[in-house]
């Protein structure tokens, strides 16, 4: 018997083939072999070095390479020996057909909020007539009035086609995905997301999981010394941190005006950016005389760092991101104040939700060509630094409940018996 009671299950785990969909289905594998259950994890040959340190449960987590030769009849790369009770997959559209022709059940785990997947299900086929109107208006008893694109942002929902060399628009995408599945689960908690994931099941038509808070891994390593050293020369409280992840490149001209604003601001800062494009380092691209007018007091790092780690530091107080999935759980377990720029389609309605919803943070305001001025930058971040703002202060009280319900050991441990016992009703 596993640890939630009920008998313990094989599950093969099958990600789209990137980090941001590696990663959220390693940490619900954790979870789940924590239970007993036992994880078959399908992965592309030379990935599995890179997520081992992740796997915290070796005798139950077992990575599978995609190397075996292909077979007439099976898609590429098929783990033919696997004989698990269910299947987790998100963006492999043939496997609920092929999990049905051996036998097994098919769960499409999603990595992207339900907020994206409601308005994104409700898009049919984009052609070179749809209106940016047409692709923002809110489909009928869609429960929020404000988790919405506005009409200059609906190009973010007209995805190219063959994004996934599938020929399908977004819309289409995610119905064939889902359409096959025994069942869809979402990485999230009726606490932030409850009345998404409820609209999204009665569009579809088909169970819906909550996993619970999608919160990060625990991490025991200690910072590093070098950051350590950096940030206790401020005050607590008082550093401005900004990540745009790994996959955010910006032009000469927005990276520029992004430092700027920072350097505008007044406050400490600690900007972990990619070099821009055409650069090979963050140095060359700086404004003319930005260093030596910021001095000591702010730091543009072009490497990786440590953004978990980081926004426990106590000197760091506000935070500005993307706020793409995974990076938005991290940031609800800190104390930081909460500065959001937006990019794409799922990071705009994550914003949403974190302002509009729950106000929790403020998104930076954009002009008519969607720029980011450093005025706009600065202006928001003393917003939120400003201790004597009410606005700021209710914001943060807002955060902290939230931090507070979702740390909560009773709530996750719930969450994840409820998930693991309707799998096993499943298989049943």
């Amino acid at each position: 018997m596993s640890k939630s009671g009920c008998s313990k299950l094989h599950i093969a785990m099958f990600p789209w083939v990137a980090y941001g969909h590696f990663i959220p289905f390693l940490h619900l594998s954790n979870k789940l072999a924590h239970k007993g259950h036992k994880i078959s994890f399908i992965l592309p040959k030379g990935v599995q070095p890179k997520l081992e340190n992740m796997n915290q449960y070796p005798n139950l987590i077992q990575f599978v390479p995609l190397v075996i030769p292909h077979v007439d009849g099976l898609p590429p790369g098929h783990p033919r020996a696997l004989k698990p009770d269910m299947v987790f997959y998100d963006f492999w559209f043939w496997i609920p057909d092929l999990a049905r022709q051996l036998g097994i059940h098919s769960i499409c785990y999603v990595v992207v909020s339900s907020m994206i997947m409601s308005l994104g299900s409700n898009i049919r086929t984009i052609t070179k007539e749809t209106t940016v109107e047409e692709v923002a208006k809110l489909p009928p008893d869609y429960p929020s009035s404000t988790v919405k694109f506005k009409a200059e942002e609906a190009a973010a929902l007209l995805f190219e086609a063959n994004d996934f060399g599938s020929g399908l628009s977004f819309g289409e995408r995610t119905r064939t995905a889902v359409s096959g599945s025994d069942a869809i689960a979402f990485r999230t908690c009726r606490e932030t997301e409850g009345p998404f994931c409820d609209y999204f099941a009665r569009g579809i038509g088909k169970s819906v999981l909550l996993t619970g808070p999608c919160l990060p891994e625990t991490n025991t390593q200690q910072l590093d010394e070098k950051w350590v050293s950096w940030l206790s020369q401020f005050e607590p409280g008082s550093v401005v941190f900004c990540s745009f992840g790994s996959q955010s490149v910006l032009q000469k001209d927005e990276f520029q005006e992004l430092v700027l604003g920072f350097e505008l601001c007044g406050l400490p800062f600690l900007v972990a950016l990619k070099p821009p494009q055409g650069f090979s380092t963050v140095e060359e691209a700086l404004p003319e005389g930005f260093q030596d007018r910021v001095g000591g007091r702010g730091l543009v790092y072009g490497g990786w760092v440590p953004q978990e780690q980081l926004l426990h530091h106590p000197n760091i107080g506000c935070f500005v991101n993307h706020c793409g999935y995974g990076t938005m759980w991290e940031f609800l377990l800190s104390d930081c104040q909460i500065v959001l720029i937006p990019e794409i389609g799922d990071q705009i309605l994550n914003t949403r939700l974190m302002v509009k919803e729950l106000k929790i943070g403020v998104e930076v305001e954009r002009g008519k060509n969607r720029e980011v001025s450093k005025e706009s930058l600065s202006e928001a971040i003393k917003f939120v630094m400003d201790k004597d703002n009410e606005t700021a202060n209710m914001m943060k009280r807002n955060h902290a409940k939230l931090k507070q319900i979702l740390s909560n050991r009773d709530l996750q441990e719930g969450y994840i018996n409820n998930f693991i016992q309707a799998l096993q009703d499943l298989v049943k």
